[in-house]
């Protein structure tokens, strides 16, 4: 009566991880680079926590992603 298991697979293809390293990595990246760029030239009374925090959580989000997708075309399944 047991059914049969069925394999774990991945709701990405395999061929897609580098591809989505590559971009999710650059992307991070560039969020950072905008908010290094906003804090470096804003003055502190200018200077909106809301927008500090959207920018740095969607660059974490980005970065981690991208990090996941680089060490799983690597062979580094996490």
């Amino acid at each position: 009566m047991a059914q049969s298991a069925k394999p774990i697979s991945s709701p990405v293809p395999d061929v897609w991880y580098p591809t989505l390293a590559v971009f999710m990595l650059v992307i991070g990246l560039v969020i950072t680079a905008s908010f290094f760029i906003y804090e470096a030239t804003s003055s502190r009374k200018n200077r909106s926590l809301a927008k500090e925090l959207i920018t740095g959580a969607v660059a974490s989000v980005f970065l981690g992603f991208g990090s996941l997708f680089l060490l799983l075309s690597s062979g580094i399944y996490v």
